[in-house]
């Protein structure tokens, strides 16, 4: 059975953690009254953006707030919809001063994937874009930039099964070219990750045709217009899911959970020539608990993982990096130490910082964290 990934999802032994080499600095994002869930973050020079669905407003609906100083003071949330169905489980994407976002509604009676962008660095927003209307369900989607290029990808149980599906403009979000359906047969595909560099467009997801999830890999090279064949890449007897993926030039990083060891551990694979060959999968943790939903980020040779673990007794955070490009990697930090579960993070890297959100959870509440630490 696969380990979805809906909100909210509900012994310390050798996860080492070391003594940091830089200083991480903790901010808290959302405060409020409500459940703020599934953070996601985006950088474009000292500004950083993060997005998240949040009940406080008396309906799930999708909230916003940046950092102008690279992390160092937050703006107040922005409520960025006001529908009556549930907006959830937003992505967002940021290049100059233009912020993207996509989420999915239930407002039209079933799931449909919207769209928003600022471009004034999230002060001011455009309306909301609904870029589908299919008979079934459209969820959890992905969103990645490269230039005026958006690129934003779901999945969507119109066919009778799960597919992934994606949708580009070309003009900054203005307009929106048909959809395309990347994956096909008597299968479901779910939890897309996508990456993008130049016309180079990435896409990782799960798939169920063996009985048990595998991770998938298919790429363009021609900004989406065409694609190349599917690549099975990960070869394991139990379930592989929730892949993230990150791109630095011809560096490509996909990391997954698979419990094939008894429980679920984190797994990381490279490929250094734009994903036509993969080096072996390396195993990045070693613990008695669940490792899950890891997430990814690349600058150069850096490599950045953030995961969460349940070990401890709840659910931490804990990150991973690697200075040679994922040949080897660090020993693991552990982020949080937190009353409740702390879970489903997201990681960023600019120029100056790394950055990791999440969110935790207590008996009083969810709120939206992030640490960053120079690198």
């Amino acid at each position: 059975m696969k380990r979805k990934k809906t909100a909210p999802l509900l012994a310390f032994l050798l996860l080492a953690s070391v003594a940091l080499t830089a200083a991480w600095t903790k901010r808290q994002i959302s405060k409020n009254p409500g459940q703020s869930y599934t953070p996601r973050i985006a950088v474009s020079g000292q500004y950083v953006y993060a997005v998240w669905f949040d009940s406080a407003p008396d309906n799930w609906e999708i909230l916003f707030s940046k950092s102008a100083d690279n992390g160092s003071t937050w703006q107040a949330p922005q409520r960025l919809t006001r529908n009556s169905g549930y907006s959830n489980h937003p992505g967002v994407a940021a290049s100059s001063a233009n912020v993207y976002t996509a989420w999915f509604d239930d407002t039209p009676g079933n799931y449909e994937i919207y769209f928003k962008k600022s471009a004034d660095r999230g002060t001011t927003w455009q309306n909301d874009k609904r870029l589908t209307a299919n008979a079934g369900q459209s969820a959890v989607p992905v969103i990645a930039v490269s230039g005026a290029d958006i690129y934003v990808a779901w999945y969507d149980d119109t066919s009778g099964y799960y597919r992934i599906y994606l949708k580009k403009s070309a003009d900054g979000g203005a307009t929106w070219q048909p959809s395309q359906t990347l994956t096909h047969g008597a299968s479901n595909c779910w939890d897309p990750a996508l990456a993008v560099s130049g016309a180079n467009v990435y896409l990782a997801w799960s798939n169920d045709a063996l009985g048990f999830g595998e991770i998938y890999f298919r790429r363009s090279n021609d900004g989406g217009a065409t694609w190349q064949a599917v690549k099975r890449i990960t070869h394991s007897a139990g379930n592989s899911q929730n892949p993230a993926i990150a791109v630095s030039g011809a560096n490509i990083f996909v990391a997954w959970d698979d419990d094939t060891p008894g429980n679920a551990e984190i797994y990381f694979r490279r490929s250094t020539d734009r994903g036509l060959t993969w080096q072996s999968a390396q195993r990045l943790t070693f613990t008695a608990g669940e490792s899950e939903f890891p997430a990814v980020a690349a600058s150069d040779a850096n490599v950045y993982v953030a995961w969460a673990d349940d070990t401890p007794g709840n659910k931490e955070v804990y990150f991973k990096k690697s200075a040679d490009g994922g040949a080897t990697w660090q020993a693991s930090q552990r982020l949080t130490n937190d009353a409740g579960d702390s879970w489903d993070p997201a990681v960023a890297v600019s120029s100056v910082n790394v950055y990791v959100a999440w969110m935790n959870e207590t008996s009083s509440g969810t709120d939206i964290f992030l640490k960053y630490s120079p690198l």
